[in-house]
């Protein structure tokens, strides 16, 4: 019999496939941040977010990229550069010292950005106010 059975090879690309298929949206994740939460209302969601992440190890991310603390007010200027009117959204994790938050924010305010929002998490029991 001269023919080559296939029928193994697909078996096995088969089950490859299923196996990239579950294991891909598990790669797919961004930075994890403990967010502080308040009693606000979520705001109205747009198409396009501009959002600095500051991690629990103080690690700074332009959306998903990291940037040095130093550079960001450079890389923030390039980024927005023709909308002034460019909306940014702070997330910080709660254990973040506030000195590095504040000074997240004067980098973001030293690059031209007007319109900065903090981003925070709904308490989970509201009646359990002090």
């Amino acid at each position: 019999m001269s023919d080559i059975n296939v029928t193994p090879m697909v078996d096995v690309m088969l089950v490859l496939l299923i196996i990239f298929m579950v294991t891909a949206p598990m790669m797919m994740q961004g930075v994890s941040v403990s967010l502080p939460q308040t009693t606000s209302k979520p705001l109205p969601a747009e198409k396009e977010h501009l959002i600095i992440t500051v991690d629990r190890s103080q690690q700074i991310y332009i959306n998903d990229y990291k940037v040095a603390l130093e550079a960001l007010q450079a890389k923030l200027k390039k980024i927005c550069e023709g909308r002034p009117d460019q909306k940014v959204y702070l997330r910080a994790d709660k254990t973040v010292p506030y000195g590095v938050v504040i000074r997240v924010m004067s980098e973001v305010k030293n690059a031209g950005m007007e319109k900065l929002g903090m981003v925070t998490e709904p308490l989970k029991e509201i009646g359990k106010r002090r």
